[in-house]
C-alpha cells in the first residue's frame, strides 16, 4: 500500500490565527465550552484524522492579564482533565495532550496518562515540553525559569522514570482468583526505585500497564536539545518549519539521531505544523486570510512577541527590519525561525510580528485544494514530513474547511486514508507496541511487606 500521511487536528482556542476571535463567523466564547471541543473532536473523528492535539502551558502569557487582553484564552482548560472527558465521547481518535516535565513530577503524568489510555482504550499521547516562560516558573516559586540545558536533562530523566513506571507492571498480572483470593500475580508487579539527579521515584504505579504499552510520546522542542531528546524518547516530533529544505535537513537529522540510538528511522514520525487557508479558488483563500490579517494590531503583536519569545521590539520602528532576538533560556529554536525569516524574505518588524500572528512561525498555505495538496505532498515525498498537524486559522470553520475540500484531495492521491483500521493511537500512526522493560526493584510481595 501507498505510504501516507499522518494527520492531527491541533485544537487551539477558537483558532490558530491570534485574531480568529474578532472574525465575524466565530464564537469568541466557543473555547470556554466543552461542547465546542466535543463537537470538533468528534468531526476530526468522522474524518479519520490521526489525532487531536491539545497544547498548553502552565502561567498567563506576560503573568498579566492587562497585556494580553486583546486575545482570546487559548489554554483555558486544563489539558488531561479535557482528554480524559473527550474519550468518553470518541472512540477511535487519538488523544494527544501536553504536559510540562517542568512542573509536574514524574509519578503524576505516569499515572495519569496511563488512566486515560484505560478510559480511552488505548488512544493516548503526551506532547513533552519543558516550558520556557519566566510566567510559568512564577506559579511554582521559581523567580526564573530554569537553564535550557538543565529544563532538557530534567527531561530526559524524567521521560525515563514515567516509563519505567508503565513498565513496573506485566501486561497479563491479573489472576481474579476469587477462590484462591488472589486479584494479581505479586511477581508481575515490581518497584523502580529510581535515584537520579533531579528524582526519587520508589515505584510500582497504581494501574496496571497502559493498553499501548506507553502513551505514544510525542516531543516538539526544534532546539539541539530537543533534537536530541527527540532523537532518543520522542516517537511524534511536532517542529515549526517554513522552508521545505530545512524542513528535510531537520527531519532527517532528527531520524539519524534515532537510528544512532539503536531505533529504526520509522520508529520517528516527524508532523510540523501548517495552518491552511483553502478555497474552491486563490482568490477566494486570499480573501480569508486578508479578512484575519485586517484585524491584527501591530502594536499588540510586539507585545505578543515579547511574551512568547522574550523578544522585545517595542523601540523598533516597525517599518524597519527586526534586530537579532536575545536567544535567551526559553524558546531559542523559536527566536531563530522568525529572525531567519525576516532575514530571508528581508521583513520589517511589522510583517514579522504579523506571521506570528498568522501561525505563530508555523508554515501557513494559501490556495485552491489543489494548491494545498500539491505543497504537503512535496513535503512529504520530500522526506521533509511524515504528516502534518493542521492548525485552523478559525474553527470550526478551518477544520470544515480542510474536512471538505483538502482531504478528498488527498484521498484521490492515495495520500490519506478512508477508514480506520486499528482501534489504538498507535495502529494509526503504524508505531510498534514498545515491549515491557525488566524492572530493577523488588516484586510487590516485598512491597506489601513494607506497607503492611
Amino acid at each position: 500500500m501507498t505510504r501516507q500521511m499522518r494527520l492531527g487536528a491541533f485544537l487551539f482556542g477558537v483558532g490558530h490565527h491570534a485574531a480568529a476571535w474578532r472574525h465575524p463567523d466565530v464564537d469568541p466564547a466557543g473555547a470556554m465550552r466543552f461542547d465546542f471541543f466535543r463537537d470538533l473532536a468528534r468531526k476530526a473523528e468522522a474524518a479519520k484524522f490521526d489525532a487531536v492535539f491539545l497544547a498548553d502551558n502552565v502561567g498567563l502569557l506576560a503573568g498579566s492579564a492587562q497585556a494580553i487582553s486583546h486575545s482570546a484564552p487559548i489554554y483555558w482548560w486544563e489539558p488531561l482533565t479535557l482528554l480524559a472527558a473527550l474519550a468518553t465521547h470518541t472512540s477511535r481518535i487519538g488523544l494527544i495532550a501536553t504536559v510540562s516535565t517542568s512542573y509536574m513530577p514524574p509519578y503524576h503524568v505516569a499515572r495519569k496518562f496511563a488512566s486515560i489510555d484505560h478510559l480511552s482504550a488505548g488512544r493516548a499521547g503526551w506532547n513533552v515540553v519543558t516550558s520556557g516562560s519566566d510566567a510559568e516558573a512564577a506559579n511554582f516559586g521559581l523567580p526564573h525559569q530554569r537553564a535550557h540545558d538543565e529544563r532538557y536533562a530534567r527531561a530526559a530523566e524524567h521521560l525515563a522514570v514515567v516509563k519505567a513506571l508503565w513498565d513496573s507492571w506485566d501486561d497479563d498480572p491479573l489472576l481474579l482468583d476469587k477462590a484462591g483470593g488472589r486479584y494479581f500475580d505479586p511477581a508481575k508487579v515490581r518497584r523502580i526505585d529510581h535515584e537520579g539527579t533531579f528524582y526519587a521515584v520508589r515505584g510500582p504505579l497504581q494501574t496496571t500497564r497502559p493498553p499501548q504499552g506507553h502513551p505514544v510520546i510525542v516531543q516538539a522542542g526544534s532546539s539541539e536539545n530537543g533534537q536530541a531528546l527527540a532523537g532518543a524518547t520522542a516517537e511524534v516530533v511536532f517542529t515549526a518549519q517554513q522552508d521545505r529544505a530545512v524542513a528535510r535537513a531537520f527531519a532527517q537529522g532528527v531520524k539519524d539521531r534515532a537510528q544512532a540510538a539503536g531505533r529504526r528511522r520509522d520508529d520517528v514520525l516527524v508532523m510540523p505544523g501548517v495552518s491552511i487557508y483553502v478555497a474552491p479558488t486563490r482568490a477566494e483563500a486570499e480573501a480569508r486570510f486578508e479578512t484575519l490579517q485586517a484585524f491584527v494590531d501591530p502594536a499588540a503583536s510586539v507585545a505578543a512577541f515579547r511574551s512568547f519569545l522574550d523578544w522585545d521590539l517595542s523601540q523598533v520602528d516597525l517599518d524597519d527590519p527586526p534586530p537579532p532576538p536575545p536567544f535567551t533560556q526559553g524558546w531559542q529554536s523559536r527566536q531563530a525561525l522568525f529572525y531567519d525569516l525576516a532575514q530571508r524574505e528581508g521583513l520589517s518588524v511589522r510583517q514579522m510580528v504579523g506571521r506570528l500572528s498568522a501561525a505563530r512561525g508555523h508554515l501557513v498555505l494559501i490556495g485552491t485544494p489543489v494548491d494545498i495538496v500539491d505543497e504537503l505532498e512535496a513535503w512529504f515525498r520530500d522526506g521533509a514530513a511524515d504528516g502534518f498537524n493542521i492548525l485552523a486559522p478559525i474553527l470550526p470553520q478551518g477544520l470544515d474547511d480542510v474536512i471538505a475540500l483538502v482531504l478528498p484531495e488527498l484521498r484521490r492521491r492515495g495520500l490519506f486514508r478512508a477508514d480506520y483500521t486499528g482501534t489504538t493511537l498507535r495502529d494509526h500512526l503504524g508505531l510498534a507496541r514498545p515491549v515491557r522493560a525488566p524492572a530493577p526493584g523488588p516484586a510487590s510481595d516485598a512491597i506489601l511487606e513494607t506497607q503492611a
